[in-house]
């Protein structure tokens, strides 16, 4: 047999727009532009950044190159030549991308990286290239080219999604590729303005900027103007539907920040560039005392809370443009949406249902399964649902099925986290947890969720920092009691009773129908000799959680074999048994 040859080259795929509509208007006359493209323009191009053409595909071609650099400069110089040269109505889409490739004896080419790229091809605009995320990791500086994240597309054939990035030369008036119709989850954060009245910070505000665009780029789906095209508009008077339509983008993100000192006010809205609205507008208030970790603290609460927002902007926007007939990414959304909102037994149900409907027109939506899954783990984690095995195995099945399709989704890990809490395999919980952190460092569900392992690894200290670091990310998240609870459980195990018990009574106000909250508010009381108001909230208790009618199945929510941990339950209890919990 003979060998197989194999080697590591940045292909690229070329293909005429609408070759088949323009061939039934004209053929003759489209066959001789496009002969003229390809010796006159192409072929050259090629030749000049050192590359092989390996042969054409019909109304295409495909070629080889070295150094992807010189990939992506010959498509970048091709582009630009059409353009100059007006070729009529003739456009190329060119995907890229570098990948291991076999080498033919004939001089052909074929493999993952070759199929790749010609999956890559058709998302790209008519005159537009789109990249691999190796491709943009290897020219990102290298080539004079604005970059825009895409987010992971899946391609036809290729096991797992990948995450795409266009590429184009900008103008400040408009990229010529953007879609006319602008596509949902389509943003641009402009320039924040710095009210510091010193120039010299102009930098803090602009990598404010830069962040909050990275940030709201890792959103499923979404498509976010680069911060290069972004920035063009730094001096200009403008506004949300000129932006928009300019850009061809839905939303307009825009702001201020104002520091002195270690203080910083950042004031953000989120502009519907369409009709012309404000759908969000806040103010964010931050007092740290190192300036990087300021500038991070800030760019994850505008991000975290923008795009919850955006979520909840298309939800709305789905109902109403297609109530009866919605795909996969908008009941996917809508999902996402109703799980934005303090979590409740009925909320979980809806989210669930919508999920289910999405998974049932797409298999491979990602986010609806991560979706899925949580609304699982969350039931029982909140205490809306009995502990379920049948439930836990269908979570884990579900996140699984989800890593498998998003590898690289920090949610994914962060939900696998919290299946894993459920029986009690807080290691593995917590290694889930930081590597969703790894992913996201922004990600304050994760740091919520990991606080809440480090009390039951009996680490109070550590819990408490941890917590305080979700609750700064996002003090106003639908999670937000699940956090208060946890910090009130650190206080507890580390006996001071009166600090729990603050947190508790905060988490109930944060959210009424966080039941676990009422076990503990019962077992303070009676700690506190209030025997009348421990027993009121035990029935509470007993009424929202049915299913637990003793002590001993109270325990089985409990992830902890530490002794000391142990120990401290068992006051807990005890307390629970004086006010007529039975152990039995």
């Amino acid at each position: 047999m003979e060998p197989i040859e194999r080697k590591l080259a940045a292909i690229l795929v070329a293909d005429v727009a609408e070759f088949s509509r323009l061939a039934g208007v004209d053929e003759e006359a489209t066959i001789g532009r496009l002969r003229a493209l390809w010796s006159e323009l192409f072929d050259p191009a090629v030749a000049a950044h050192r590359g092989r053409v390996v042969k054409r595909l019909g109304d295409g071609a495909l070629v080889e190159f070295r150094s992807v650099v010189d990939a992506v400069r010959c498509a970048l110089a091709v582009q630009d030549a059409i353009a100059a040269r007006d070729a009529g109505p003739i456009r190329l889409r060119i995907g890229i991308h570098l990948g291991d490739i076999v080498q033919e004896s004939d001089g052909d080419i074929m493999g993952d990286g070759v199929n790749i790229a010609a999956r890559l091809e058709p998302l790209a605009e008519s005159g537009g290239i789109v990249l691999s995320e190796d491709v943009y990791h290897h020219v990102l500086s290298k080539v004079d080219a604005t970059f825009v994240d895409l987010g992971e597309k899946a391609l036809k054939n290729i096991a797992r999604p990948m995450r795409v990035y266009a590429i184009a030369r900008a103008t400040p008036a408009r990229v010529a590729w953007l879609p006319t119709q602008a596509s949902r989850l389509s943003l641009v954060v402009l320039p924040f303005a710095n009210l510091s009245g010193n120039s010299d910070e102009d930098y803090f505000a602009d990598g404010i900027t830069q962040d909050i665009t990275g940030d709201l780029s890792r959103i499923p789906d979404s498509f976010v103007i680069a911060r290069n095209t972004a920035f063009t508009y730094r001096t200009k008077s403008v506004d949300a539907k000129q932006v928009g339509r300019e850009l061809g983008v839905r939303y307009v993100v825009e702001g201020s920040v104002r520091r002195v000192g270690n203080r910083v006010r950042a004031n953000v809205q989120l502009n519907d560039a369409e009709g012309g609205g404000v759908l969000f507008a806040e103010r964010f208030d931050c007092d740290r005392a190192d300036l990087i970790e300021l500038q991070d603290e800030v760019t994850a609460r505008i991000a975290g809370t923008i795009g919850a927002q955006l979520i909840e902007a298309e939800s709305r926007r789905s109902l109403k443009e297609r109530p009866t007939d919605p795909d996969a990414v908008d009941l996917t959304m809508r999902g996402w949406s109703v799980l934005h909102r303090p979590p409740s037994k009925e909320t979980l149900v809806e989210a669930r249902a919508l999920f289910e409907q999405a998974i049932a027109l797409d298999t491979n939506a990602a986010e609806a399964v991560i979706g899925l899954a949580y609304s699982y783990a969350r039931a029982m984690g909140s205490g809306f649902s009995a502990l379920s095995k049948d439930d836990l195995d269908k979570a884990a099945a579900l996140v699984v099925r989800a890593l498998a399709i998003a590898p690289h989704r920090a949610v994914a890990h962060w939900v696998q986290g919290v299946i894993l809490r459920r029986p009690g395999k807080i290691d593995e919980a917590a290694a889930a947890f930081e590597r969703a952190i790894a992913l996201d460092r922004n990600l304050a569900p994760a740091y919520g969720s990991l606080g809440d392992i480090m009390v039951w690894r009996n680490r109070q200290t550590d819990a408490i920092e941890i917590l305080e670091r979700a609750i700064r990310l996002s003090p106003r998240d639908p999670l937000l009691a699940n956090w208060q609870f946890y910090m009130g459980t650190a206080y507890w195990h580390w006996g001071n009773l009166d600090e729990a018990t603050g947190w508790y009574l905060r988490a109930r106000e944060s959210n009424p129908e966080l039941y676990f909250v009422l076990w503990s508010l019962a077992a303070c009381y009676e700690m506190h000799g209030n025997s009348d108001m421990a027993r009121s909230e035990l029935a509470k208790a007993q009424a929202a959680m049915p299913w637990v009618k003793s002590v001993a199945q109270l325990r089985a929510y409990m992830p902890t074999a530490d002794p000391k941990m142990l120990a401290r339950d068992e006051e807990w209890f005890a307390s629970l048994r004086r006010i007529g919990l039975p152990e039995k």
